[in-house]
């Protein structure tokens, strides 16, 4: 059979039992288990993929996951996250959209402490929409800064999602978690420059309210009591890998040691939420891993079928820019991400895109960094954006159409941002070169 024929033979196995209704999980096995069977004959060939699939998860560069994972469920069960956005709450005074800029402040700093765009979503949305709305504020200037501001945590360090990427890629996982910081906080100023947009075009989008003056005085004691001291665990986890100083592995575990010391500090901590902080780490940890077998394995099948191989050799005879290349990838992600959860694009089109990007003389970090921020955009495209349900379970009375529009702008700030990066590969490099 041609390439293209095995090409669409396994991937639309894949894609065909998800849109049926199966789990991911369960769609790449049977996909694999085909493969297995027309490629590696029979039984023989599915006890084989089963020994490759465990030795993809035996990885030391895995190991950061559980301890990102826990880091940030004990962050956000612990209180600290409160203490944080209570302090910045106060912070900004009387300013015109006070509560968006809030949100994004917030939610900007709890990706540098959780690591999760879920739990980012799911507490400023059930924290912050509701007295929004209560303050008169329209839904697009309520929920957008949740869901472009929450999927920030995919980009900026901890973010499991690129341990996981990272580990697929065979690429160096502190050097792509270093390389998320200038994009990430990039993306965050244009949500900044957005919401003064919104609320300049349309004064009735945030109305004015009589608000309660924090003195300097205060303002500043909040700050260095509530908020100053989170930095400790972004020294712990950025700080140590860009002195050189830890590796990824030893990173995390300090950035757990962290969240530990500040939530004693603060009177915080007890065993109940140390439990059930491991119990929500180990629950998603377990999940990601099977999937990584799954992942692993399919991406074997491509390459034993020689599927990757046509594919790349196919593209390259497009006699495409490189740049124009990178494009239409993208919009195949955007794509993508309009059906399927965000670990399973990554999963599917991770096989084909890195020996493509490896053709075209791309930068391994820099193409990743950008397939990560296409992976965030993702979370919040309809109609199966994970990040719109969260927002629709937080804020009971939303529809998928609302929390649609209101992410809308953020997307197109977010596809700008890449823009940016592609034409100045140097912001999203600049860290991983210092740490070499």
């Amino acid at each position: 059979m041609e390439w293209y024929t095995l090409l669409l033979l396994l991937t639309g196995a894949a894609l065909g039992l998800m849109f049926v209704g199966l789990p991911v999980l369960v769609a790449f096995f049977l996909a694999n288990i085909l493969g297995a069977f027309l490629f590696m004959g029979g039984m023989r060939g599915v006890v084989q993929m089963l020994a490759n699939g465990a030795e993809s998860v035996a990885n030391f560069s895995l190991a950061p996951v559980p301890l990102f994972l826990f880091m940030g469920t004990l962050f956000f069960r612990s209180g600290l996250a409160m203490r944080v956005l209570d302090a910045l709450d106060r912070c900004f005074g009387a300013l015109p959209g006070r509560l968006a800029y809030v949100t994004v402040a917030a939610s900007t700093v709890f990706a540098a402490l959780s690591g999760s765009s879920i739990a980012n979503t799911g507490m400023m949305g059930s924290v912050m929409v509701p007295e929004m709305r209560r303050r008169g504020y329209k839904l697009a200037l309520a929920a957008g800064p949740v869901l472009g501001a929450g999927g920030l945590a995919v980009i900026i360090p901890p973010s499991s999602m690129t341990v996981f990427l990272g580990s697929l890629a065979r690429i160096d996982v502190a050097a792509l978690l270093l390389a998320g910081i200038v994009p990430g906080v990039l993306i965050a100023l244009s949500y900044v420059l957005l919401i003064h947009l919104q609320v300049r075009l349309d004064p009735a989008a945030a109305p004015r309210y009589e608000v309660q003056r924090t003195p300097l005085a205060t303002a500043l004691k909040l700050v260095v009591r509530d908020v100053l001291p989170m930095g400790l665990i972004v020294f712990m986890v950025v700080g140590t890998m860009i002195l050189g100083v830890a590796t990824p592995t030893e990173a995390s575990a300090l950035g757990c040691l962290a969240v530990v010391i500040l939530a004693a500090a603060y009177r915080v901590l007890d065993w109940r939420k140390i439990n059930h902080a491991l119990e929500d780490a180990m629950r998603v940890t377990a999940m990601s891993f099977i999937l990584i077998v799954a992942a692993s394995t399919f991406a074997q099948m491509l390459s034993f079928s020689g599927s990757s191989a046509g594919f790349v050799q196919w593209t390259a005879g497009l006699a495409l820019h490189p740049i124009a290349m990178l494009a239409v990838m993208f919009a195949i992600l955007l794509i993508l991400g309009c059906f399927i959860d965000s670990l399973s694009i990554m999963l599917l089109t991770m096989p084909l895109y890195l020996p493509l990007a490896q053709s075209l003389g791309f930068d391994l970090v820099w193409f990743c960094t950008i397939m990560l921020i296409a992976i965030e955009i993702g979370f919040t495209t309809p109609p199966f954006g994970m990040l719109l349900f969260v927002m629709m379970g937080v804020v009971p009375g939303t529809t998928l159409g609302e929390v649609s529009k209101a992410a809308l702008p953020y997307v197109v700030c977010q596809i700008l941002v890449i823009v940016l990066l592609a034409a100045v590969p140097g912001l999203v490099l600049f860290l991983p070169r210092l740490l070499q």
